[in-house]
């Protein structure tokens, strides 16, 4: 079992910047795909970022490309998603997630939603 805890959610004014955080502990073994999704209201949910822990190597949605930085700090088992020029259209509830996989094939099982573990969430408004 892994467990996932995000912080750092928030408002925001548009521009802005946040910080996101997910606390992993548990079993990790085999979670080689670490990843964020998040879903706004009456939408549906969107993979985000992921970071692949075998190569190190990070893959992003075309929304969030060049604003976005997902990182992971291995000696706190902690994931980032470092968020800049935030956009009232980034408002959403963002998730941590942890599923298998590798290199590019993180993304695309993340866009699909095939994790194995989610976190409880944090919420993002970004006003305008």
């Amino acid at each position: 079992q892994v467990q996932l805890v995000e912080s750092g959610g928030g408002s925001v004014q548009a521009g802005g910047s946040l910080r996101l955080s997910c606390a992993v502990s548990g079993n990790t073994d085999g979670s080689t795909c670490m990843g964020w999704l998040r879903q706004a209201p009456g939408k549906k949910r969107e993979g985000v970022a992921v970071f692949w822990t075998g190569g190190g190597t990070t893959y992003y949605a075309d929304s969030v490309k060049g604003r976005f930085t997902i990182s992971q700090d291995n000696a706190n088992y902690t994931l980032y998603l470092q968020m800049n020029s935030l956009k009232p259209e980034d408002t959403a509830m963002y998730y941590c997630s942890a599923g298998a996989g590798s290199g590019s094939n993180c993304y695309t099982r993340l866009r699909m939603e095939f994790v194995n573990y989610w976190g409880q969430g944090t919420q993002v408004t970004v006003s305008s």
